[in-house]
């Protein structure tokens, strides 16, 4: 089997670098929120699968058994959460983790600055992502969207871009 390999880099939107920032020191008070966002995100994806294979039972594959795994490297200092869900292709990865909460980022900038209680705003603009920030310098998402051949690795330090 013959592995391609293409690297492609680019760079967050002026608005997602300023909603990072926000994020990263403002919106969050508790740090491990962004582990029940890890876990939301994972379940989304596993229930998206679900509905998707109704129509389509072929993308479920061998294992019908929907999940989501937590692994704790302390060593390394790596903590992986995976999931069989639908998965993203390359497309999809840039769209949905390269450009924050697409048209309502700058919305949600500026109601952040006027709301009083920052996490009632949690899960409402499709950031619960990002907060891993708060706990990580680089993350790495690799992603096979069901149905397809081809996995992707989307990495960010979420400064420089992905």
């Amino acid at each position: 089997m013959q592995t391609e390999t293409t690297k492609e880099t680019l760079g967050f939107q002026a608005e997602v670098k300023q909603l990072l920032k926000l994020m990263i020191h403002a919106l969050y008070s508790n740090k491990e929120i962004f582990l029940r966002e890890l876990i939301s995100n994972a379940s989304d994806a596993c229930d998206k699968l679900r509905y998707e294979a109704i129509a389509q039972p072929a993308l479920i594959g061998d294992d019908a058994r929907f999940a989501i795994r937590i692994e704790a490297d302390k060593e390394a200092g790596r903590l992986v959460v995976s999931d069989n869900g639908i998965g993203m292709n390359d497309a999809e990865l840039a769209e949905n983790l390269g450009t924050i909460a697409r048209s309502g980022t700058r919305a949600f900038i500026d109601r952040i600055g006027k709301e009083g209680e920052n996490s009632g705003l949690i899960g409402q603009f499709g950031v619960g992502f990002y907060a891993a920030f708060m706990v990580a310098d680089r993350i790495e998402v690799t992603s096979r969207k069901a149905g397809e051949d081809a996995a992707w690795l989307w990495a960010s330090d979420g400064a420089s871009g992905f």
